[in-house]
């Protein structure tokens, strides 16, 4: 029988359910089977009134266990109706069991007692693992069914997939659950990424000129200058200009040269204007960059600007392990997301350079 004819039938049930008024339905997750519905809290829950929650049967998603299963809906639902329902019966397989949501409570305690909790480590922390680990039914006990159906609820092949592989693999490795989650991960690679169209030179110089307000257009051409990331911008030091040092950021402390020293004196960054604007974290500073990028309609985003300096560096033949370090990250992510992201027009200018130089080799003499 296939997973449709199964759901098929799961509707049908819950279609009968419906019918007879029983307030209680029916949901598959993996080969399981569980009731929905709104039930009081369960014991040492911190609510204080009912609400919706699933209610695990230990049933399997097949014929006889949804015809179980919908017994059970029908008696759970007399019992809620009559305000005599328990949970009793239904935790007695699991008095020792620690819900979804404890073990996140658990390895967060657990994740920033291995490192300072600081605003860097709070945006990874939030980004990379509580964007995933919410997604867990936080009632129900943790197990490798419920990670892995989290996991295939994202496509194939995707940067979501990789990061819900992880992340659950993680979880699952500290609540020592037996599991590999990584044959889950796909053939996600930034390469496989379609690349921007990024503004020529002369675009992002024509952009500066439009941007009213000076601090903002003095923020545009340092990222245009320096390639630093949106944030970073709150974390420079000019004092060997045109060198400029990262003092903070996402990947600390750096120095980074200007690809054209001229734009330089052209967008004026000795004289530092900063916008006076607060953010409690990085990824906080770099939205309020990229919302005014919005407000000035700029009609590219800042992260392209820095796409552009990388290319740039290439261009410029810039050795590509000195580039990386100017931009914060390791040779591989520099060739994987840079090296990609070459268009005919950037061929076209680094061959035209070749070319045009006096010492270019010359074809043989007649």
């Amino acid at each position: 029988m296939t997973q449709n004819d199964i759901d098929g039938r799961i509707a049908q049930a819950n279609g009968r359910l419906k019918s007879a008024k029983v307030g209680v339905s029916l949901v598959r997750q993996g080969d399981r089977l569980y009731l929905r519905g709104t039930f009081p809290p369960k014991p040492h829950s911190q609510a204080s009134a009912p609400y919706q929650q699933r209610l695990a049967l230990g049933f399997h998603a097949n014929p006889l266990g949804i015809k179980n299963a919908e017994a059970e809906a029908r008696k759970v639902g007399a019992l809620l109706d009559c305000k005599e329902f328990s949970w009793s019966p239904y935790l007695k397989d699991a008095v020792n069991s620690v819900t979804c949501g404890d073990w996140v409570e658990k390895f967060e305690k657990d994740y920033f007692a291995k490192r300072d909790r600081n605003p860097k480590t709070e945006t990874t922390w939030t980004r990379s693992y509580l964007e995933v680990l919410k997604r867990l039914p936080f009632d129900e006990p943790l197990s490798v069914e419920i990670l892995k159906d989290l996991i295939l609820s994202t496509n194939p092949d995707t940067r979501s997939r990789q990061n819900y592989a992880m992340v659950c693999n993680a979880i699952a490795k500290f609540a020592n659950l037996e599991s590999d989650f990584s044959l889950y991960s796909g053939n996600y690679s930034p390469r496989k990424a379609t690349p921007r169209d990024l503004p020529t030179d002369e675009e992002i110089q024509a952009a500066y000129y439009k941007i009213p307000n000076p601090d903002w257009q003095w923020v545009y051409g340092v990222i245009a200058t320096y390639g630093v990331r949106p944030h970073e911008v709150f974390y420079l030091d000019f004092k060997d200009l045109p060198i400029a040092s990262v003092t903070d950021g996402k990947t600390g402390a750096r120095r980074v040269w200007a690809c054209y020293p001229e734009w330089v004196e052209t967008f004026q960054i000795k004289n530092v204007c900063l916008p006076s604007v607060t953010g409690k974290a990085n990824v906080n500073l770099g939205e309020r960059v990229s919302k005014a990028f919005k407000r000035y309609e700029i009609p590219f985003k800042p992260y392209d600007l820095r796409h552009c300096w990388a290319v740039r560096s290439l261009e410029f033949g810039l050795d590509i392990s000195l580039a990386a370090q100017q931009m914060g990250h390791s040779a591989k992510v520099h060739s994987d997301l840079y090296h990609h992201w070459i268009s005919d027009r950037h061929h076209q200018k680094a061959y035209d350079a070749l070319m045009n130089r006096s010492d270019r080799p010359k074809p043989p003499l007649r």
